[in-house]
């Protein structure tokens, strides 16, 4: 099944869903960072995480996610893009933690103590930027927090994920619900409810259940409009150009030392493992540029 996302709106213009199935997506991430079972559970859940955020922009508007902890992973950073298409990566990708029930440790692994930084590309002179600790460190709680206490938007997010022993991601997806204010308490006790009564996520995710048909249980006995169907997949924003740019940003005196000590540069794009090769006469060029 093809990754992608359903939007809704409650009639009554109280709620906001998001659901969505990413489980594609992750394997290619995953595949070309080469993570072990646990720093895949984590990039999963934080891509997810990226392309549900990604979904609530206007087009051409980016978002970038930044988990930072103090556990063996270090952090996760995720750009997504109003389109759908989203990129990531992890500290440390041969991590790999377990809970003593054999579960993977996705808290531990990010670490407790740390920070969720959020910067939006809205088009404006500076990104907006909204900063909170880390809360559980299981990446769906974290993300709410965020959307509660810097966006001030009462928020339930769930994310889950099915890694096989073989490290293999057979499912990944989640959701995310926003009450709109004014805020009805009863709309917001409905929707908890709900969301408790639903059967855990990753099976749902494992049976085949749709972004419709989870819609559909949480938003039980509530009418609803959806207003959009999204596909999700992996795309990096990298390219020869723009790494020619961060290049000549580092100044004449730092290139003129790659062309001497060098005689060249390699530069590998974090996101997506692409190598971008300048031979001397390529820098010599950048730096004439400077001049």
């Amino acid at each position: 099944m093809t990754d992608y996302m359903v939007r809704a709106i409650a009639k009554s213009g109280t709620v906001r869903a998001l659901t969505c199935v990413t489980t594609n997506t992750v394997s290619e991430v995953c595949r070309r960072h080469g993570t072990l079972p646990t720093a895949t559970a984590a990039l999963g859940r934080a891509l997810t995480a990226g392309a549900l955020m990604g979904a609530l922009l206007k087009t051409g508007q980016r978002v970038a996610m930044r988990f930072e902890g103090n556990g063996p992973l270090k952090k996760i950073v995720i750009e997504a893009d109003s389109d759908g298409s989203v990129r990531g990566y992890v500290g440390d990708t041969q991590v790999h933690l377990l809970r003593p029930d054999g579960a993977l440790d996705v808290p531990n692994a990010l670490g407790r103590a740390g920070f969720l930084t959020v910067a939006k590309d809205l088009g404006l002179k500076e990104p907006y930027r909204g900063t909170v600790q880390l809360y559980t460190s299981g990446i769906a709680e974290d993300l709410a927090l965020y959307l509660v206490e810097s966006e001030q938007i009462p928020s339930a997010v769930g994310i889950a994920e099915f890694i096989e022993q073989d490290g293999e991601v057979s499912a990944c997806g989640g959701f995310l619900i926003q009450a709109i204010p004014p805020v009805d308490p009863l709309v917001v006790e409905e929707l908890m409810d709900h969301i408790e009564k639903l059967p855990p996520l990753s099976e749902l995710l494992r049976d085949g259940k749709t972004p419709e048909e989870i819609m559909e249980m949480l938003l039980s006995g509530m009418e609803y409009d959806i207003l959009e169907k999204r596909a999700i997949g992996f795309a990096c924003s990298c390219s020869r150009e723009r790494i020619e740019r961060v290049l000549i940003s580092m100044g004449k005196k730092e290139l003129t030392s790659m062309v001497n000590e060098q005689h060249g540069a390699e530069v590998t794009c974090e996101f997506c493992g692409e190598r971008y090769h300048y031979s001397e006469a390529d820098l010599e060029r950048l730096i004439s540029e400077l001049g």
